[in-house]
């Protein structure tokens, strides 16, 4: 079993698993190193960099860890919202021939 999982279901993908908790302590440190190391890259310090550069490897594992999980709610919602808008379109031809 891998560590992070790559294929969902609609139903698995709207549920809470270690991938959001992944994400969402990836997310805290990527955002306080990017923060921190564009300042001090600002001050032109080594470390700014060496940090700002930490946070842009670690928020392109977040990216990583929960775009396959996000894409498969937006599609699932995609297909939802194209039903119910068929189904309006039904509905208002339906009325307006009343």
């Amino acid at each position: 079993m891998p560590l992070i999982r790559r294929k969902w279901t609609a139903h698995d993908a709207d549920e809470w698993s270690k991938e959001d908790w992944i994400a969402i302590i990836l997310s805290a440190i990527s955002y306080l190193t990017l923060t921190v190391g564009s300042v001090l890259s600002m001050l032109l310090l080594t470390t700014g960099f060496i940090i700002l550069g930490f946070g842009i490897i670690i928020t392109i594992l977040m990216y990583l860890v929960i775009d396959p999980k996000l894409k498969t709610i937006s599609a699932e919602y995609e297909k939802k919202q194209k039903d119910y808008l068929h189904k309006l379109d039904e509905i208002q031809k339906w009325e307006a021939t009343k």
